[in-house]
């Protein structure tokens, strides 16, 4: 067995001797080729059977080429370049034994062989190589200085400038292919190869039917070679003026004393810069502006305008303009003082441009309708507002009543006092100016309301002592009223409740008419008129 492996050793040292020397031999094995693609001008690295080499078992390593050997490599020795053409500068080898090929170029277009021997094999990897190469520059050339609409035009020409394999170009108008139709868009590309590098320019010439929508667009060529796209270009395209438009141009809503403005826009390519303004039976010449402006305007500036091409005075545009207004008169306004009783008419005048409606307040409080005074009293005293609206516009009026007159009493009444020993005597009264109170005896003042609509509230608290009757007077510069009511003393028991400590109190109060006579009700005339019943307690 010793001898068997010595000599197949020694078969193999003898093989790579031979191969070295270019001595043909029979392989044991061939390995189908593979395909890799390089860049134009980079280093190229052609891998030895993908890169999966095991070096401790390769002895020999060999690249050729149809037309030659590269290099050579035994096991534990430096390369030796064995190229004398072209390659002889250009090639190395790298550590995963892949030939490494400098400055790539299109000549490198062919098959490269890596032969190995091991041990036990020899065996031969061909690998083919393609070359790439993007486009030096894409540009637009021969540009058309401007497009008619409907007429199809040279647009430009797009050239990418030398490519491998040639580039193919694609126009785009805003970012979107454009496809010939050989009505409105043509296409035609051509392809020049450089005798000398072999590398390819491809020319294409856009020609382009404009329409009025392209005024803005962007054309732009792209190749297939990605993120290669020229720069974009604008072309200037005329055509006359089809539609005119007059714009009003004011504050919502529009009013007496304001301004308006009136422009005037027309498409068209180039756009008219100077217009004829109509300004109802006026007209006004206006040279490189498209606007007029009327100033403090005021109901008699309603109506149609018109706005004209210069050079065409049938290509127009007419619009309608409404100045709002809203006037109103209330009479009479200010402060107004009546007596009571009186009649007082109010007369509310609405000079409006449309439909309106009215709302009235007295005292900031909403009315439900239109105040109406037949015969004031005193109650109707304050401040009446009315708003007028008319869509967003509104106008208000006030006016201040004051109704005046002798103070009447409209209520005298009386109240048991918490504790069971007061009285709480309370009297309103209505008049204007404000009535002064007095009460025919003497008590504890306990409250004077706010003089408010011509009326007042007084309160007083009395300890009566014995049954008596109690006056209240008011008056002012106008007169006096006054009426009375019966106040009856009271008695008071304590009564105990057993161990339950819960002690109440019983009032007792005793009438002398009562007490003395039929024990009947009496009666008594109250602040109002009425007669109030009065029972023992």
């Amino acid at each position: 067995i010793k001898l068997l492996l010595q000599c197949r050793k020694w078969h193999y040292n003898f093989a790579a001797v031979l191969i070295e020397r270019n001595v043909p031999l029979l392989l044991s094995s061939a390995v189908s080729g593979s395909e890799i693609v390089g860049l134009y001008g980079e280093t190229l690295e052609i891998p030895c059977n993908n890169g999966a080499i095991k070096a401790d078992d390769v002895l020999l390593t060999k690249w050729k080429y149809d037309g030659g050997d590269l290099l050579v490599k035994n096991k534990d020795q430096n390369v030796s370049i064995t190229a004398t053409d072209e390659y002889k500068g250009r090639v190395s080898l790298a550590a995963n034994s892949s030939l490494l090929l400098s400055a790539a170029k299109l000549t490198d277009q062919r098959t490269f062989t890596c032969m190995m021997v091991s041990s036990s094999d020899i065996k031969e990897y061909p690998v083919s190589v393609e070359i790439n190469k993007m486009p030096s520059s894409l540009e637009i050339s021969d540009k058309a200085e401007e497009l008619e609409i409907g007429k199809r035009t040279k647009l430009g020409t797009c050239v990418a400038q030398d490519a491998n394999p040639a580039a193919e170009i694609t126009w785009l108008k805003n970012n979107e292919r454009l496809v010939a139709d050989e009505k409105g868009i043509s296409i035609q590309a051509s392809v020049q190869v450089d005798p000398v590098t072999g590398l390819s320019t491809t020319s294409s010439v856009l020609e382009y039917s404009a329409k009025k929508e392209d005024t803005n667009a962007k054309f732009t060529c792209i190749s297939q070679h990605k993120g290669l796209t020229s720069s974009p270009v604008s072309f200037n395209i005329t055509y006359s003026t089809e539609n005119i438009v007059l714009q009003v141009i004011a504050q919502e809503p529009l009013v007496e004393g304001d301004n308006v403005t009136l422009k005037c826009e027309a498409d068209g390519n180039p756009a008219p810069t100077s217009f004829m303004f109509h300004l109802k039976g006026e007209v006004m010449k206006v040279e490189n502006s498209d606007t007029y402006t009327i100033t403090n305007v005021s109901r008699d500036n309603s109506g149609e305008y018109k706005c004209s091409l210069i050079d065409d005075p049938t290509m127009e545009a007419t619009k309608e303009v409404s100045v709002k207004y809203l006037d109103i008169n209330l009479s009479p306004s200010g402060t107004i003082v009546k007596k009571a009783g009186e009649t007082l008419d109010l007369t509310l005048q609405i000079d409006a441009s449309e439909d309106s409606k009215v709302s009235w307040t007295k005292d900031n409080v909403k009315l439900d309708k239109e105040p109406k005074f037949t015969k004031v009293i005193f109650s109707e005293s304050g401040r009446y507002e009315c708003e007028v609206t008319m869509g967003l516009l509104s106008r208000k009026a006030s006016f201040e009543l004051v109704v005046e007159g002798a103070p009447v009493i409209s209520k005298l009444i009386k109240q048991r006092g918490e504790d069971g020993k007061h009285k709480v005597l309370i009297c309103e009264a209505e008049g204007s100016p404000k009535p002064a109170v007095s009460w025919s005896i003497n008590g504890t003042s306990l409250d004077e309301s706010p003089f408010v609509n011509g009326k007042i509230t007084h309160k007083i608290t009395v300890v009566p002592t014995a049954n008596l009757t109690v006056s209240c007077t008011v008056s002012n510069e106008f007169g006096t009223d006054s009426k009375a009511i019966n106040v009856s003393s009271c008695k008071y028991k304590v009564v105990a409740q057993g161990s339950t400590n819960l002690a109440f109190f019983q009032l007792v109060c005793f009438i002398d008419n009562m007490a003395k006579k039929k024990k009947k009700k009496t009666t008594t005339e109250t602040s109002n008129g009425e007669n109030a019943d009065y029972r023992p307690l």
